[in-house]
Protein backbone atom coordinates (compact mmCIF):
# COMPACT_ATOMS: atom_id res chain seq x y z
CA UNK A 1 0.00 0.00 0.00
CA UNK A 2 1.18 3.51 -0.85
CA UNK A 3 -0.28 6.30 1.29
CA UNK A 4 0.14 9.61 -0.50
CA UNK A 5 -0.77 13.30 -0.19
CA UNK A 6 -0.20 13.29 3.58
CA UNK A 7 1.44 15.60 6.09
CA UNK A 8 3.73 13.09 7.78
CA UNK A 9 5.19 13.55 11.25
CA UNK A 10 8.97 13.53 11.13
CA UNK A 11 10.20 14.31 14.62
CA UNK A 12 10.46 18.09 14.79
CA UNK A 13 7.79 18.78 12.20
CA UNK A 14 5.78 17.51 9.26
CA UNK A 15 6.62 17.05 5.61
CA UNK A 16 4.17 16.67 2.74
CA UNK A 17 4.72 13.39 0.96
CA UNK A 18 3.99 9.69 0.96
CA UNK A 19 4.96 6.47 2.67
CA UNK A 20 4.84 2.83 1.72
CA UNK A 21 3.97 -0.16 3.87
CA UNK A 22 4.42 -3.86 3.19
CA UNK A 23 2.46 -6.23 5.39
CA UNK A 24 3.00 -4.88 8.95
CA UNK A 25 6.03 -2.65 8.34
CA UNK A 26 6.76 0.84 6.99
CA UNK A 27 9.24 0.35 4.16
CA UNK A 28 9.77 3.82 2.66
CA UNK A 29 8.94 7.48 3.18
CA UNK A 30 9.53 10.41 0.85
CA UNK A 31 8.16 13.38 -1.00
CA UNK A 32 8.04 11.88 -4.48
CA UNK A 33 7.12 8.23 -4.10
CA UNK A 34 5.22 6.63 -6.96
CA UNK A 35 3.26 3.34 -7.13
CA UNK A 36 5.19 0.16 -7.80
CA UNK A 37 3.92 -2.91 -9.64
CA UNK A 38 0.28 -1.98 -9.36
CA UNK A 39 0.30 -1.56 -5.57
CA UNK A 40 -2.80 -0.07 -3.99
CA UNK A 41 -2.83 3.71 -3.36
CA UNK A 42 -4.61 5.70 -0.65
CA UNK A 43 -4.95 9.48 -0.95
CA UNK A 44 -4.96 11.00 2.55
CA UNK A 45 -6.14 14.40 1.32
CA UNK A 46 -3.43 16.39 3.08
CA UNK A 47 -4.32 15.14 6.56
CA UNK A 48 -1.78 14.58 9.32
CA UNK A 49 -0.16 11.17 9.78
CA UNK A 50 1.34 10.50 13.22
CA UNK A 51 2.58 7.34 14.93
CA UNK A 52 -0.04 5.32 16.78
CA UNK A 53 -0.78 6.41 20.34
CA UNK A 54 0.34 4.30 23.32
CA UNK A 55 -1.82 4.44 26.46
CA UNK A 56 0.22 2.82 29.23
CA UNK A 57 -2.26 3.48 32.04
CA UNK A 58 -5.93 2.58 31.60
CA UNK A 59 -8.31 0.52 33.73
CA UNK A 60 -11.18 0.18 31.31
CA UNK A 61 -13.61 1.57 28.73
CA UNK A 62 -16.97 0.86 27.05
CA UNK A 63 -18.35 -1.06 30.01
CA UNK A 64 -15.24 -3.19 30.61
CA UNK A 65 -13.20 -3.10 33.84
CA UNK A 66 -9.74 -4.65 33.52
CA UNK A 67 -9.93 -6.37 36.92
CA UNK A 68 -13.09 -8.19 35.87
CA UNK A 69 -12.45 -8.58 32.13
CA UNK A 70 -12.18 -11.78 30.14
CA UNK A 71 -10.28 -12.07 26.87
CA UNK A 72 -13.24 -10.96 24.73
CA UNK A 73 -13.76 -7.95 26.98
CA UNK A 74 -10.15 -6.92 26.45
CA UNK A 75 -10.62 -7.21 22.70
CA UNK A 76 -13.71 -4.99 22.99
CA UNK A 77 -11.49 -2.37 24.59
CA UNK A 78 -8.92 -2.81 21.79
CA UNK A 79 -11.57 -2.04 19.16
CA UNK A 80 -12.78 1.05 21.03
CA UNK A 81 -9.29 2.37 21.67
CA UNK A 82 -8.53 2.21 17.95
CA UNK A 83 -11.33 4.73 17.34
CA UNK A 84 -9.40 7.12 19.59
CA UNK A 85 -6.04 6.73 17.84
CA UNK A 86 -4.61 4.24 20.32
CA UNK A 87 -2.69 1.44 18.63
CA UNK A 88 -0.98 -0.04 21.72
CA UNK A 89 -1.85 -0.10 25.40
CA UNK A 90 -1.20 -1.68 28.77
CA UNK A 91 -4.09 -2.99 30.86
CA UNK A 92 -3.80 -1.48 34.34
CA UNK A 93 -4.76 -3.88 37.11
CA UNK A 94 -5.98 -2.01 40.19
CA UNK A 95 -4.75 -3.28 43.58
CA UNK A 96 -6.72 -6.45 44.26
CA UNK A 97 -6.38 -9.90 45.83
CA UNK A 98 -3.78 -12.30 44.48
CA UNK A 99 -6.60 -14.47 43.13
CA UNK A 100 -8.20 -11.56 41.26
CA UNK A 101 -4.85 -10.34 39.94
CA UNK A 102 -4.06 -13.82 38.65
CA UNK A 103 -7.45 -13.89 36.94
CA UNK A 104 -6.61 -10.59 35.17
CA UNK A 105 -3.25 -11.99 34.10
CA UNK A 106 -4.92 -15.10 32.71
CA UNK A 107 -7.37 -12.94 30.73
CA UNK A 108 -4.42 -11.16 29.12
CA UNK A 109 -2.85 -14.49 28.15
CA UNK A 110 -6.14 -15.69 26.67
CA UNK A 111 -6.51 -12.42 24.74
CA UNK A 112 -3.18 -13.11 23.03
CA UNK A 113 -4.75 -16.21 21.44
CA UNK A 114 -7.64 -14.28 19.84
CA UNK A 115 -7.79 -12.70 16.39
CA UNK A 116 -7.36 -8.95 16.82
CA UNK A 117 -9.32 -6.13 15.21
CA UNK A 118 -8.06 -3.06 17.06
CA UNK A 119 -5.25 -1.78 19.24
CA UNK A 120 -2.63 -4.22 20.50
CA UNK A 121 -2.52 -5.03 24.20
CA UNK A 122 1.21 -4.90 24.83
CA UNK A 123 1.19 -6.11 28.42
CA UNK A 124 0.15 -5.40 31.99
CA UNK A 125 0.55 -2.46 34.36
CA UNK A 126 0.22 -3.28 38.05
CA UNK A 127 -0.98 -0.23 39.97
CA UNK A 128 -0.07 -1.52 43.41
CA UNK A 129 -0.35 -3.27 45.75
CA UNK A 130 2.71 -1.58 47.34
CA UNK A 131 1.17 1.87 47.83
CA UNK A 132 0.86 4.35 50.70
CA UNK A 133 -2.46 4.31 52.59
CA UNK A 134 -2.35 8.09 53.08
CA UNK A 135 -2.35 8.57 49.29
CA UNK A 136 -4.38 5.53 48.30
CA UNK A 137 -6.83 7.50 46.14
CA UNK A 138 -9.22 4.87 44.79
CA UNK A 139 -7.08 1.96 45.96
CA UNK A 140 -8.79 -0.38 48.46
CA UNK A 141 -6.80 0.20 51.65
CA UNK A 142 -7.45 -3.28 53.03
CA UNK A 143 -5.64 -4.79 50.02
CA UNK A 144 -2.50 -2.64 50.18
CA UNK A 145 0.67 -4.51 51.14
CA UNK A 146 4.27 -3.97 52.11
CA UNK A 147 6.77 -4.62 49.29
CA UNK A 148 7.15 -8.27 48.39
CA UNK A 149 9.33 -9.00 45.36
CA UNK A 150 8.43 -12.68 45.51
CA UNK A 151 4.77 -11.83 44.85
CA UNK A 152 5.65 -9.84 41.74
CA UNK A 153 7.95 -12.61 40.57
CA UNK A 154 5.04 -15.04 40.83
CA UNK A 155 2.87 -12.66 38.85
CA UNK A 156 5.56 -12.17 36.20
CA UNK A 157 6.10 -15.92 35.80
CA UNK A 158 2.36 -16.47 35.46
CA UNK A 159 2.17 -13.60 32.92
CA UNK A 160 5.03 -15.13 30.90
CA UNK A 161 6.92 -11.86 31.12
CA UNK A 162 3.85 -9.79 30.25
CA UNK A 163 4.04 -7.41 33.21
CA UNK A 164 5.75 -4.34 31.76
CA UNK A 165 5.11 -1.59 34.30
CA UNK A 166 4.40 -1.22 38.03
CA UNK A 167 3.51 1.64 40.34
CA UNK A 168 5.00 1.59 43.85
CA UNK A 169 5.39 4.00 46.78
CA UNK A 170 9.18 4.24 47.35
CA UNK A 171 8.98 5.17 51.04
CA UNK A 172 7.53 1.80 52.07
CA UNK A 173 9.91 -0.50 53.91
CA UNK A 174 11.87 -2.54 51.38
CA UNK A 175 10.67 -0.61 48.33
CA UNK A 176 13.98 1.04 47.46
CA UNK A 177 15.80 -2.28 47.61
CA UNK A 178 13.11 -3.92 45.47
CA UNK A 179 13.39 -1.49 42.52
CA UNK A 180 16.53 -3.07 40.96
CA UNK A 181 14.99 -6.52 41.35
CA UNK A 182 11.81 -5.41 39.56
CA UNK A 183 13.95 -3.94 36.80
CA UNK A 184 15.74 -7.27 36.31
CA UNK A 185 12.30 -8.88 35.89
CA UNK A 186 11.76 -6.64 32.85
CA UNK A 187 9.35 -4.33 34.67
CA UNK A 188 9.64 -0.55 34.41
CA UNK A 189 9.08 1.07 37.81
CA UNK A 190 6.90 4.15 38.30
CA UNK A 191 6.48 6.05 41.57
CA UNK A 192 3.04 7.04 42.80
CA UNK A 193 0.31 6.84 45.43
CA UNK A 194 3.10 8.01 47.69
CA UNK A 195 3.98 10.19 50.67
CA UNK A 196 7.69 10.04 49.83
CA UNK A 197 9.95 12.93 50.70
CA UNK A 198 12.39 14.46 48.23
CA UNK A 199 15.44 12.46 49.29
CA UNK A 200 13.66 9.11 49.17
CA UNK A 201 12.32 9.84 45.70
CA UNK A 202 15.75 10.83 44.41
CA UNK A 203 17.17 7.57 45.79
CA UNK A 204 14.39 5.62 44.07
CA UNK A 205 15.38 7.20 40.78
CA UNK A 206 19.02 6.33 41.42
CA UNK A 207 17.90 2.76 42.05
CA UNK A 208 16.15 2.61 38.67
CA UNK A 209 12.66 4.11 38.91
CA UNK A 210 11.89 5.88 35.65
CA UNK A 211 8.35 7.27 35.79
CA UNK A 212 5.79 9.07 37.94
CA UNK A 213 2.22 7.78 37.98
CA UNK A 214 -0.47 10.41 37.20
CA UNK A 215 1.85 13.22 38.27
CA UNK A 216 0.36 15.61 40.81
CA UNK A 217 -2.38 13.19 41.82
CA UNK A 218 -2.26 10.74 44.75
CA UNK A 219 1.19 11.98 45.79
CA UNK A 220 2.64 14.32 48.38
CA UNK A 221 2.77 17.79 46.86
CA UNK A 222 5.55 20.35 46.64
CA UNK A 223 6.40 22.64 49.57
CA UNK A 224 9.17 25.20 49.55
CA UNK A 225 10.87 23.53 52.52
CA UNK A 226 10.25 19.95 51.34
CA UNK A 227 9.74 19.51 47.59
CA UNK A 228 8.58 15.93 48.26
CA UNK A 229 7.90 13.38 45.53
CA UNK A 230 6.10 15.91 43.32
CA UNK A 231 9.08 18.27 43.27
CA UNK A 232 11.56 15.45 42.85
CA UNK A 233 9.93 13.87 39.81
CA UNK A 234 9.70 17.28 38.14
CA UNK A 235 13.40 17.86 38.75
CA UNK A 236 14.91 14.45 38.05
CA UNK A 237 15.80 14.29 34.37
CA UNK A 238 15.47 10.49 34.11
CA UNK A 239 11.82 10.50 35.20
CA UNK A 240 8.97 10.50 32.69
CA UNK A 241 5.83 12.09 34.12
CA UNK A 242 2.42 10.65 33.32
CA UNK A 243 -0.21 13.35 32.80
CA UNK A 244 -4.00 13.00 32.78
CA UNK A 245 -5.02 15.95 30.61
CA UNK A 246 -8.76 16.05 31.24
CA UNK A 247 -9.00 19.42 32.98
CA UNK A 248 -10.11 17.68 36.19
CA UNK A 249 -7.01 15.95 37.51
CA UNK A 250 -4.74 18.88 36.69
CA UNK A 251 -5.42 22.57 36.10
CA UNK A 252 -4.32 23.65 32.61
CA UNK A 253 -1.62 25.82 34.18
CA UNK A 254 -0.28 22.76 36.02
CA UNK A 255 -0.12 20.88 32.72
CA UNK A 256 1.89 23.74 31.27
CA UNK A 257 4.15 23.83 34.34
CA UNK A 258 4.93 20.11 34.07
CA UNK A 259 5.76 20.50 30.39
CA UNK A 260 8.01 23.48 31.11
CA UNK A 261 9.93 21.48 33.73
CA UNK A 262 10.11 18.13 31.96
CA UNK A 263 10.24 19.22 28.34
CA UNK A 264 8.23 17.55 25.62
CA UNK A 265 10.43 14.45 25.72
CA UNK A 266 9.66 13.45 29.33
CA UNK A 267 5.86 13.80 29.57
CA UNK A 268 3.64 10.80 28.84
CA UNK A 269 -0.04 11.32 28.08
CA UNK A 270 -2.30 8.74 29.73
CA UNK A 271 -6.03 8.36 30.22
CA UNK A 272 -6.26 6.43 33.54
CA UNK A 273 -9.70 5.66 32.12
CA UNK A 274 -12.27 3.43 33.78
CA UNK A 275 -15.08 1.35 32.30
CA UNK A 276 -17.21 4.49 31.85
CA UNK A 277 -14.97 5.87 29.08
CA UNK A 278 -17.02 6.07 25.90
CA UNK A 279 -20.30 5.80 27.84
CA UNK A 280 -22.77 8.13 29.55
CA UNK A 281 -22.80 9.27 33.17
CA UNK A 282 -23.97 6.64 35.65
CA UNK A 283 -22.76 4.06 38.15
CA UNK A 284 -19.80 1.80 37.35
CA UNK A 285 -17.05 -0.30 38.96
CA UNK A 286 -13.30 0.19 39.26
CA UNK A 287 -11.84 -3.00 40.62
CA UNK A 288 -13.65 -3.56 43.93
CA UNK A 289 -14.91 0.06 44.08
CA UNK A 290 -18.34 1.44 43.23
CA UNK A 291 -18.00 4.58 41.09
CA UNK A 292 -20.40 7.39 40.24
CA UNK A 293 -19.77 9.39 37.06
CA UNK A 294 -21.39 12.81 36.82
CA UNK A 295 -20.57 15.29 34.05
CA UNK A 296 -17.81 12.91 32.97
CA UNK A 297 -16.09 13.08 36.37
CA UNK A 298 -15.56 9.67 38.04
CA UNK A 299 -15.61 9.50 41.84
CA UNK A 300 -15.88 6.87 44.56
CA UNK A 301 -19.47 6.37 45.65
CA UNK A 302 -18.38 6.13 49.28
CA UNK A 303 -16.51 9.40 49.80
CA UNK A 304 -16.31 11.32 46.53
CA UNK A 305 -12.61 10.70 45.93
CA UNK A 306 -11.77 11.08 42.25
CA UNK A 307 -11.28 7.61 40.77
CA UNK A 308 -9.76 7.38 37.31
CA UNK A 309 -11.22 9.24 34.36
CA UNK A 310 -13.50 8.98 31.36
CA UNK A 311 -10.80 10.44 29.12
CA UNK A 312 -9.74 9.04 25.75
CA UNK A 313 -6.41 9.58 24.03
CA UNK A 314 -8.09 11.41 21.16
CA UNK A 315 -9.66 13.90 23.55
CA UNK A 316 -6.43 14.19 25.54
CA UNK A 317 -4.59 15.36 22.42
CA UNK A 318 -7.20 18.03 21.78
CA UNK A 319 -7.01 19.12 25.43
CA UNK A 320 -3.24 19.40 25.34
CA UNK A 321 -3.47 21.70 22.33
CA UNK A 322 -6.18 23.81 23.99
CA UNK A 323 -4.32 24.05 27.31
CA UNK A 324 -0.86 24.75 25.88
CA UNK A 325 -1.42 26.26 22.42
CA UNK A 326 1.56 24.22 21.28
CA UNK A 327 1.82 23.11 17.65
CA UNK A 328 0.95 19.49 16.94
CA UNK A 329 4.55 18.42 16.33
CA UNK A 330 5.45 19.31 19.94
CA UNK A 331 2.55 17.29 21.35
CA UNK A 332 2.87 14.12 19.28
CA UNK A 333 5.83 12.74 21.35
CA UNK A 334 3.69 12.70 24.50
CA UNK A 335 1.47 10.07 22.88
CA UNK A 336 4.05 8.17 20.85
CA UNK A 337 7.81 8.40 21.26
CA UNK A 338 7.81 9.07 25.01
CA UNK A 339 5.78 6.07 26.23
CA UNK A 340 7.51 3.86 23.67
CA UNK A 341 10.95 4.94 24.90
CA UNK A 342 9.91 4.50 28.54
CA UNK A 343 8.98 0.88 27.85
CA UNK A 344 12.03 0.20 25.70
CA UNK A 345 10.04 -0.36 22.49
CA UNK A 346 11.56 2.46 20.43
CA UNK A 347 13.37 0.10 18.05
CA UNK A 348 10.02 -1.01 16.61
CA UNK A 349 7.46 1.71 17.41
CA UNK A 350 6.94 5.41 17.94
CA UNK A 351 7.98 7.02 14.65
CA UNK A 352 7.03 6.98 10.96
CA UNK A 353 10.24 5.48 9.60
CA UNK A 354 11.30 2.54 7.43
CA UNK A 355 11.62 -0.60 9.50
CA UNK A 356 9.11 0.52 12.14
CA UNK A 357 5.72 -1.08 12.70
CA UNK A 358 2.98 0.20 10.38
CA UNK A 359 0.99 1.60 13.32
CA UNK A 360 -0.26 5.10 12.61
CA UNK A 361 -3.14 7.53 12.98
CA UNK A 362 -4.62 9.94 10.45
CA UNK A 363 -5.86 13.22 11.96
CA UNK A 364 -7.81 16.04 10.36
CA UNK A 365 -7.18 19.74 10.97
CA UNK A 366 -9.31 19.62 14.14
CA UNK A 367 -7.24 16.68 15.46
CA UNK A 368 -10.15 14.31 15.05
CA UNK A 369 -9.09 10.71 14.46
CA UNK A 370 -10.05 9.80 10.91
CA UNK A 371 -8.19 6.51 10.39
CA UNK A 372 -6.22 4.12 12.58
CA UNK A 373 -3.89 1.48 11.15
CA UNK A 374 -2.39 -1.29 13.32
CA UNK A 375 0.33 -3.56 11.92
CA UNK A 376 -0.69 -2.47 8.43
CA UNK A 377 -4.40 -3.21 8.91
CA UNK A 378 -7.04 -0.47 8.77
CA UNK A 379 -8.88 -0.97 12.07
CA UNK A 380 -10.83 2.31 12.15
CA UNK A 381 -12.09 4.51 9.33
CA UNK A 382 -14.25 7.55 10.04
CA UNK A 383 -16.83 8.37 7.36
CA UNK A 384 -16.84 12.13 8.02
Amino acid sequence: MLYKNANIYAGQGFFHGAFRIKEDTITETGQDLTPQNGEEEQDLEGMYVVPGFWDIHTHGAVGVDVNHADAKDLEKMCVFFATQGTTSWLCSVLTDTEEATNRAIDAYLEWKKLPHRGAILQGIHLEGPFLAPAYKGAMPEQLLQTPDAALIRRYQERAQGGIRYITIAPELEGALEMIPELTTMGIRVALGHSAADYATTVQAVRNGARAATHTGNAMRLWHQHEPAIFGAVLEQREVSCEVICDGLHLHPATVRLILQHKGNERVVAITDSIMAAGLADGEYMLGVNEIVVKDGDAKLKTDGTRAGSTLTMGKALQNFRTFTQMPLQRLVPLFTENPVRLLGEDASYGTIQPGKAADFVVLDADLQVRKTVVHGNLVYNSQK
